[in-house]
């Protein structure tokens, strides 16, 4: 277990077999490290926080903070990391407020590039993709193969699902359903299915032809959102991808994002 001379280990840290701790890092009294993980250099960890096996934590990353959230009072509260995730430079996660549950999560095999920012909450699935600055405020939710484009910025409590897609420079307030794209400067829109993302991942022409009708029905028929719905259980009831879809804009909390005309879309 090697750990450079100048690097600061809590004697109560946990590391496991294989963890390296490079040069000037510093690792609190909380902090349990897995299997085979390996922190470059200058990297900061501290509170309660769990990082499982094989990660790769690039220098300055700054993970386990204390959330920035004015009625954060010093609570035990966590940051648990899965397997198998790349932290590039400069990325920050902080950990959770009781308030939101106490614990701040991300998944496995995700890959965040430098200055990524994770805040107080936050729960991020597996094989995400966020690429650089892209900024995530409190109580976000990501789904599973979802990508976060560069300098993005997401309002707290907003939604992403599975395999959706956000373009770089978008500011987004409110939620993106499962299989789709969003992009926009001042307030991101929907751009129809991520169709590109969905074949790189083995989804045939047939499900995603269903998610595009399935989308006409409901971000293009003009039919109030609890009317789409309605009719979209009704005509894609056998449909698992839509009925996801469906069951996702069904518990929205936020509002989800508008579609754009089909005329912007072709030219996007």
């Amino acid at each position: 277990m090697p750990i450079h001379p100048t690097a600061v280990v809590h004697a109560k840290a946990e590391l496991a077999e294989g963890v390296e701790i490079g040069p000037f890092s510093v690792i609190g009294e909380h902090v349990k490290i897995g299997r085979g993980t390996r922190l470059i250099s200058h990297v900061y960890i501290e509170g309660w926080t769990e990082i499982g096996e094989r990660c790769q934590i690039y220098p300055y990353a700054s993970i386990g903070t204390p959330p920035q959230h004015l009625q954060y009072q010093g609570e035990p509260t966590r940051v648990v990391i899965g397997h198998d995730n790349i932290l590039r430079e400069y990325v920050t996660v902080n950990r959770s407020t009781v308030q939101g549950g106490g614990v701040t999560t991300i998944g496995d095999h995700n890959f965040l590039m430098a200055y990524v920012h994770i805040a107080h909450d936050c729960h991020l699935g597996n094989h995400l993709i966020m690429a650089n600055a892209a900024t995530l405020a409190g109580h976000i939710t990501i789904g599973d193969h979802a990508i976060i484009g560069g300098l993005v910025g997401i309002h707290q409590y907003v939604r992403v699902g599975p395999y959706g897609m956000i373009g770089g420079c978008s500011a987004l307030g409110q939620d993106v359903p499962p299989f789709m794209r969003a992009a926009g400067g001042y307030r991101a829109r929907l751009y129809g299915v991520n169709s590109i993302g969905l074949k790189r991942h083995g989804f045939s022409t047939v499900r995603i032809g269903g998610l595009k009708r399935a989308y006409e029905l409901l971000f293009r028929s003009g039919h109030r959102m609890a009317e789409a719905i309605k009719r979209a259980r009704d005509e894609f009831r056998d449909n698992t991808d839509v009925m996801e879809v469906v069951s996702f804009m069904e518990s929205t909390k936020r509002g989800v994002c508008r579609s754009v005309g089909k005329e912007m879309e072709n030219e996007e």
